[in-house]
């Protein structure tokens, strides 16, 4: 490690070139060729609050090898990828002097990592985060202007990025410290933290399960950062803008949370103005945050698209820094760049040609400039409350309520989004079919009054949603989004998806009900989990019900209810989502569904189960359970040590290869004999030809009109009962015990079956693969079978959690991972300080 400034490099332009660019941030009194051309950066310059400023700081170092625009940090989760880092080696910090073109070496680690330099109010010290080369973990980190005085802020097994100073000097950064995963990815989460100005005092100030990024202060002291979220709607399209105030107190939108397709980061204020400049990232977003740049106006509301003008084409845009609303610096591949509102562009190459061959990039350039403080807002924040409040003015009030009448709204159902202590793969599988990645708490329930209106106490610091209810307790709306309230937070909303623009009616309720009294407490629902499990909690009710008719004898419908394993899921829990029962949508990129769209307000399995179909009708129990399963996002396992095992054909980092059995010799064996009876009516991509066989449809957002789904490999193999798999059992005449509704080609119903006997060698051989299958299961568990074992790296992140003693021996000590599990999530909570003793 150099901490040093002696090291001196030269920019690679000619100086007549160059010299518009000095004077362009120095507001030298120069007539130049780019001011008349770029209409008017020099006076904008001149009169702005960066005036003066002669060096910009920045960092150079490579792009790590995962291109999530968020997994730019930390290691993989899964064992065969063990210690593959999400980055690079090679870094340094530099200033740049835009009067002689000059770089000063401020700190370099050949084998290290620096990112994010943040320059103090004053302009003499530098705020950054740090990797050095025989650590795995970025950490906040401060040296002066001149290259003296490096220390260390921040330390622990955990990473620590884009710090930003508070106006009261306090930090804000973002930091795995959360202790989670990425709901759809194999990466660390990391989320708002502040600490004190020497790194004391680090404490969370946000609530997300999933990633918060690129804070930074308005002028008027609030934060500015990019919030991920997905519940009940698409995982890779919402990632906007949001605020919430340095104490993580009063989070809201800022821009773009209805618009999907966009990831809108590393946003900052332009002086002088009530506008932004933002990267708007095409897609799930680029790697390390490069898009088009945008400016932003928030003045006609959250949800204008014109309020938001790209300035760019081109999309490989980073880490933009406004100088004024004309006059733009900002990274672009290995070079930095000044652009003005038109985006005319003027490049700076930085890199000498070694540096470009070894793969270096330029990345956050900031002007080493004092500026001003914005205000500090005062901490709303009750450390010692376990809790805070939150008041409904109506339910009713909203977009997209049409058709809700007075009343009909009558509680609301409190729901916690569970962060994933560890994650495997891309897709949702095996926690749903095309739905849900996230397990959801009930955390019970919140009477609503006539009017519409609620009052109750949530528990500080939990990511929470609501849904609202009917008498029947049956959804009328969800929130599709998350709140929550720090310790003490008094939190309020108009009503449901109400216009950010729009104020409560007050001459017609200038008091609601429920603020006329103290807040209620959450009711939990009696006799029921908080998180659900289908094998544990629902599977009984079908099989008490429905699989009667819906069994592989019988099978009315073409449904199958049984609780017979498939290679990834259970025959019922398939069956109910591709057929339709669940009213699921909620890997879609839509918002704001009309009322009884979603969860139990729409699912036509509760129809069925109150009476609507045949003799069936399951008791309040039985539906009470239902409809919270539903609303809880409709699970298969109920516990996230379930993911990444117990399959047969299933995925990591979104390739097939947990126990892909499509080698095996009794699969090699199978293929033949279904090649050899079946493709000559189902063709080769109609009918799977092993357990691990997709036959083209997505394993993350399957297409529930595709005819093929009803034939996929979840429901035509049993690894229960392999002689009950469909794929045996349609072919087989009935007089061996089969279905026989297969057919030779060219014959009548009925005749003419595919396969006459069981001792056919090609039902042998299609037998045998699904017993292989079968027993493979076994030998690898499942979370439903008795002593399921979860994966290792399961085990060890509760172990770094301190929920699992580091001397366990997984082959022999019995592991309770739905206990385990709610420790974990216990762990997380807010706990308040003792109270001193006098």
């Amino acid at each position: 490690m150099n901490a040093s400034n002696s090291r001196v490099a030269t920019v690679r332009v000619v100086p007549g070139k160059y010299r518009p660019l000095i004077c362009l941030l120095t507001a030298c009194s120069v007539a130049l060729t780019i001011s008349a051309r770029a209409g008017g950066f020099l006076e904008h310059t001149r009169q702005g609050p960066l005036k003066g400023a002669r060096e910009i700081v920045f960092a150079v170092r490579g792009m790590g090898p995962d291109n999530h625009w968020y997994a730019n940090f930390g290691q993989y989760s899964p064992k065969r990828l063990a210690g593959k880092s999400l980055f690079t080696n090679g870094a340094s910090l530099r200033v740049l002097n835009l009067e002689t073109g000059q770089q000063r070496t401020l700190l370099e680690d050949a084998q290290g990592g620096i990112r994010d330099p943040q320059v103090h109010y004053g302009g003499k010290k530098i705020l950054f985060s740090y990797r050095p080369g025989d650590t795995s973990h970025y950490h906040l980190h401060e040296i002066n202007s001149d290259g003296t005085g490096l220390r260390k802020l921040t330390d622990g097994a955990f990473d620590d990025i884009e710090p930003t100073y508070l106006p009261g000097d306090d930090i804000v950064f973002v930091s795995s410290r959360c202790k989670r995963w990425v709901n759809c990815w194999l990466t660390p989460v990391a989320t708002l933290h502040r600490c004190n100005a020497d790194g004391g005092n680090i404490r969370s100030i946000s609530i997300n399960i999933e990633h918060d990024n690129t804070p930074w202060p308005l002028p008027d002291g609030r934060l500015l950062y990019t919030r991920w979220e997905y519940i009940d709607r698409s995982q890779v399209h919402y990632h906007h803008l949001w605020t919430a105030n340095p104490d993580g107190t009063a989070p809201m939108t800022y821009y773009g949370n209805l618009e999907p397709g966009i990831l809108m980061i590393d946003s900052k204020p332009i002086p002088g103005s009530d506008k932004v400049i933002s990267v708007f990232s095409p897609g799930h977003g680029q790697k390390e945050h490069a898009g088009a740049l945008a400016i932003i106006d928030p003045n006609a509301g959250p949800d204008e698209k014109g309020a938001a003008r790209r300035i760019t084409k081109a999309e490989d845009y980073r880490d933009p820094w406004a100088l004024s609303d004309n006059c733009v610096l900002a990274a672009r591949g290995r070079d930095l760049v000044l652009l003005d509102a038109a985006g005319n562009e003027e490049r700076i190459p930085v890199l000498a040609e070694d540096e470009i061959k070894a793969g270096m990039f330029c990345h956050e350039p900031r002007p080493l400039v004092p500026r001003p403080r914005e205000p500090a807002l005062a901490d709303r924040v009750r450390p010692g409350e376990k809790t805070g409040t939150m008041v409904l003015f109506d339910s009713r009030h909203g977009r997209n309520m049409k058709g809700v009448g007075v009343g009909e709204i009558r509680e609301l159902l409190v729901l916690e989004s569970l962060p994933k202590p560890i994650n495997f793969t891309g897709g949702m599988e095996p926690l749903s079919y095309g739905g849900t990645f996230t397990l959801e708490r009930v955390l019970g329930k919140v009477p609503v009054e006539s009017d519409g209106s609620a009052h109750f106490e949530l528990p500080a610091m939990r990511s929470v949603f609501f849904v609202a209810l009917d008498q029947n307790g049956r959804a009328v709306k969800r929130m599709q989004s998350f709140t929550g309230v720090m310790p003490g937070e008094s939190l309020g909303c108009v009503g449901c998806h109400e216009y950010r623009t729009s104020a409560p009616p007050l001459a017609q309720h200038p008091i609601p009900l429920a603020a006329m009294r103290p807040p209620d407490v959450i009711r939990p629902v009696p006799n029921q989990p908080d998180v659900f499990d289908f094998p544990r909690d629902i599977q009984p009710i079908i099989d008490r019900h429905c699989v009667e008719c819906h069994n592989t004898e019988q099978a009315d419908g073409r449904v199958i209810l049984t609780g017979d394993r498939g290679p990834l899921y259970s025959h019922a829990y398939f069956s109910l989502t591709v057929n339709g029962q669940l009213a699921d949508g909620r890997n879609r990129a839509r918002s704001n569904y009309p009322p009884r769209a979603l969860g139990s307000g729409a699912a036509p399995l509760l129809d069925k189960l109150e009476g609507g179909h045949h003799d069936v009708k399951a008791n309040e129990d039985e539906l009470s359970t239902v409809r919270l399963w539903l609303d809880t996002g409709a699970p298969y396992p109920g516990t996230y040590a379930a993911l990444g095992t117990g399959m047969i054909g299933g995925y990591e980092s979104n390739e097939q290869v947990i126990e892909n059995d499509s080698s095996r010799p009794e699969t090699i064996a199978a293929k033949a004999a279904i090649d050899h009876r079946c493709s000559s009516c189902h063709g080769k991509n109609s009918l799977p030809r092993s357990l691990s066989d997709e036959i083209g449809l997505s394993f993350w957002m399957p297409d529930l009109n595709d005819p093929r789904i009803r034939r996929s490999r979840h429901i035509v193999f049993n690894l229960t009962r392999p002689d009950r798999s469909l794929m045996l059992l349609a072919p087989l005449a009935k007089s061996a015990g089969g279905h026989g509704t297969c057919r030779q080609p060219d014959q009548p119903p009925g005749s003419g079956q595919v396969i006459t006997n069981r001792n056919d060698p090609d039902y042998q051989s299609i037998l045998s693969m699904c017993t292989a299958g079968s027993r493979r299961l076994n030998e690898v568990g499942r979370f439903d079978m008795p002593g399921f074992k979860p994966r290792p790296e399961w085990i060890g992140e509760m172990q770094r959690f301190g929920l699992l003693p580091m001397e366990l021996d997984p082959d022999h000590d019995p592991i309770d991972v739905y206990s385990v599990e709610q420790a974990y999530w216990k762990s997380l909570h807010h706990h308040p300080p003792p109270v001193p003793q006098h």
